[in-house]
């Protein structure tokens, strides 16, 4: 009679090595997933803060009430390239040339609302101190004016805007050294669609002056 219990036991060992080879290779596989996850999220998180949303400081108040000095930001770098621009919308551009009068080496954004896009005729003023956007009044609730008004720019204007170009106010209107300010300088005023690094669509901060925009 032959004992088999030798083999049994060797039987059993051998099985239990394996599991346990399983187990370290499972967890390891179960690590080496874990990490890659990781990395992909930080590249993803990456890569939205570096090429889809961007946050921006206001300097100035040009643009209240809408945006307050001290305000944050965030603007989508998708506009104008994907997502199309539209009349209202708030944008940050780089400064098209003497707008802000610093030196080279100084920071050189701006932020204004879309009043013409490509094609427009805008002027100022009709007979009740209303912006034209060809040929029809704006209503401009975000407006701040010196004493209440009554002309929604001090200045007068009477432009059409060219291809690949456009006509920005600030809301704070005597305010703001805006596409007004600037017509007899590089692009008359306008500001090139290449020069817009995006639509400002949020204040994240202060918490108490977070919006939607």
């Amino acid at each position: 009679m032959t004992d088999t219990s030798p083999l049994a036991d060797a039987t059993d060992e051998g099985e239990a090595t394996r599991a346990s080879s399983a187990r370290r290779g499972s967890t390891g596989r179960w690590l080496l997933e874990l990490l890659a996850i990781v990395l992909v999220g930080l590249l993803l998180s990456w890569g939205v803060r570096t090429f889809l949303v961007r946050s921006f400081s206001i300097p100035s108040g040009s643009m209240e009430q809408t945006l307050m000095i001290g305000d944050r930001i965030i603007v989508n770098e998708l506009a104008p390239s994907v997502m199309p621009l539209h009349r209202g919308d708030i944008v940050v551009f780089e400064d098209p040339g003497g707008w802000l009068g610093y030196g080279d080496d100084a920071g050189q954004d701006l932020v204004k609302r879309v009043i013409g896009l490509p094609g427009d005729h805008v002027s100022c003023c009709d007979a009740d101190g209303h912006v034209l956007v060809n040929g029809r009044p704006l209503d401009e609730p975000y407006l701040v004016l010196a004493d209440g008004g009554p002309r929604a720019s001090a200045t007068d204007f009477d432009v059409t805007v060219p291809e690949g170009a456009l006509w920005v106010l600030g809301d704070n209107r005597d305010r703001s050294a805006d596409s007004r300010a600037h017509q007899t300088g590089p692009y008359a005023g306008f500001v090139p669609v290449d020069d817009v690094i995006g639509r400002a669509f949020v204040i994240s901060w202060p918490i108490d002056r977070w919006q939607r925009l």
